[in-house]
This record gives structure tokens, C-alpha cells and sequence, in this order.
């Protein structure tokens, strides 16, 4: 994929410019770049990542690319608690799949209680339930949407598809 795909996966779940926006499992950024492209310089973002030295290459990437965003970079882990406020809404690409089945609720309750009441949680998930060494825990849009619903979250929609060359196809998912 590349950024205009990043783009066209998130762009129908960022209606507004603005707003406070994290990115769990960011990353080098590259569904973060994106989100900062659509939500803009009056945005703050949080990035999140467990790898510091991805953090540092996407700190690195944003400052050349979009230099008037604040961003706030977090060396963590998405399963554990986190230190945000309450967000406008969260983007999750290719990052839940590594978690473990009996561990996803739990997981994404926590994700939920980041959320400001109406605000959402955009998931970028291979669109398959079997997963290989490199992607072990995969969920289809139909997993998603039960899971999403069993934590909480009152409506799932589709946002988009994109074909992928390892899994199928990629999808992105609005949970409100």
C-alpha cells in the first residue's frame, strides 16, 4: 500500500478537521502521516508504539512532510493503560492482529475508554480470520464488527478495501 491508499482507508471515518487523535501500533507512521494529512494542523496527535526507534524514523517523516502538527510521541504498549485524554477518535492499522484472540475484548474495551462519548475507533485489519508468522491473529470485517459491538461500541460500518498480496484484502472499519 501506499499513502494514497493510507489516505482512501481512513478518509470516510475523518469527517472534521481538528481534534485530539491517537494512533495505537503506529509504527515508522505511516497511517499516522495520513491522518495528520486529513485532520490537519489544528489536530493534536498521539502516536503510539512500543519500538522507540520506529517513533524516532516517524518523528523524522512528519517534520519533513507536516511540520505544523502537533504530535506527541509515546514509547508503549496499546494493551496496557495508557496515558491519553479523551480522543476525538483512534486509528488501529495492521496492530491488533497481534494480539491474542482471548485477549481482544479486554483490549478493546480499554481502546473504547480512551474515547469521548460519539467518537470513534478506526481499525485497518487484514480482511481474514487465519493468520501466518508474520500476521498472527488476524480478524475479518464480520470478527470485527461482533467483537467491536461485544465491547461496547454501538455501530460498525465499512469504510474501505484494499487488495492485499499477502492475506486478501485489507479493510477499514468505523466503530462508534
Amino acid at each position: 500500500m501506499d499513502h494514497q491508499d493510507h489516505l482512501d482507508l481512513l478518509l470516510p471515518g475523518v469527517t472534521t478537521p481538528g481534534g485530539a487523535w491517537a494512533d495505537l501500533g503506529s509504527g515508522t507512521g505511516a497511517f499516522t502521516l495520513a491522518l495528520a494529512e486529513l485532520v490537519g494542523p489544528q489536530a493534536v496527535l498521539y502516536s503510539v508504539d512500543k519500538s522507540r526507534a520506529a517513533l524516532d524514523e516517524q518523528s523524522r517523516l512528519m517534520q519533513a512532510r507536516f511540520p505544523g502538527v502537533a504530535i506527541h510521541y509515546l514509547v508503549a504498549d496499546f494493551t496496557r493503560l495508557l496515558d491519553l485524554p479523551k480522543l476525538d477518535g483512534i486509528v488501529m492499522a495492521n496492530a491488533l492482529h497481534f494480539v491474542a484472540p482471548r485477549q481482544k475484548l479486554e483490549v478493546v474495551r480499554q481502546l473504547k475508554s480512551y474515547l469521548r462519548s460519539e467518537a470513534g475507533l478506526i481499525l485497518v485489519e487484514y480482511n481474514v480470520d487465519h493468520g501466518n508468522p508474520w500476521v498472527p491473529y488476524p480478524l475479518s470485517y464480520p470478527v470485527w464488527t461482533a467483537l467491536a459491538q461485544q465491547a461496547g461500541f454501538t455501530h460498525t460500518r465499512l469504510l474501505g478495501r484494499k487488495p492485499s498480496r499477502f492475506l486478501n484484502e485489507f479493510y477499514s472499519g468505523l466503530s462508534l
